[in-house]
């Protein structure tokens, strides 16, 4: 009876082997993790405090004749991005606007996991804010290809040179935005849920 139980028992752990090692090797284990780390996004508690920071930005630039004296962060558009089609463009070509640039790559579950969210916010605004889903991943062709599985649409880039010094990331998902005046509004490491109200409306508060 002991025998078959623990006969039992490595079965089962033969067939969570086999799973793993199929999911590493295809590479869908981060799309698994990913979908798992969504219910910690349900909860909010990952999410930046716009509230708090769009507070301190509105009593900061109450005077806008001092926005120099306020040590407002300028933000570096001197890099250039390669878009799907191939073609090379400068970050420069969208200042004036609101940008929401992302830092992501299919390898990594956070990012996977907040990738729904990103997808509705573009849905919604973006028509309204630049995004700019800047993909890390070695070969540009698997986030090409991983967008068009998801049904994104995602306006998906890859850097063309080394990214600026103010843009390297310890971590990734990384988010930052850039306010219409060029400013950097927000860096956000880690995962989050774009889609919330409170985050809509920070955005358009920079415009």
């Amino acid at each position: 009876m002991e025998n078959n139980k623990s006969k039992k028992t490595w079965i089962q752990y033969g067939i969570l082997a086999v799973v793993a090692i199929t999911l590493y090797a295809t590479g869908l284990h981060a799309e698994v993790i990913g979908f798992a780390q969504r219910g910690l996004l349900a909860t909010g508690l990952m999410n930046p405090d716009v509230e708090e920071i769009a507070q301190e930005r509105n009593s900061e630039v109450e005077n806008r004749d001092e926005r120099a004296m306020l040590g407002l962060t300028q933000a570096d558009f001197n890099f250039n991005l390669i878009d799907k089609e191939g073609k090379t463009i400068s970050l420069n070509k969208f200042k004036g606007k609101v940008i929401f640039m992302n830092l992501w790559a299919t390898w990594c579950a956070p990012c996977i996991a907040e990738m729904p969210s990103i997808n509705q916010l573009h849905d919604e605004m973006g028509d309204e804010v630049v995004f700019v889903m800047l993909s890390l991943d070695q070969n540009f062709e698997k986030a090409k290809a991983f967008d068009k599985r998801k049904g994104y649409d995602l306006p998906i880039y890859a850097p063309a040179d080394n990214l600026p010094a103010m843009y390297e990331s310890s971590a990734i998902p990384t988010t930052y935005v850039i306010d219409a005046a060029g400013n950097l509004a927000l860096t956000h490491k880690g995962m989050a849920d774009y889609s919330n109200p409170e985050f809509k409306k920070f955005l358009n508060s920079l415009k």
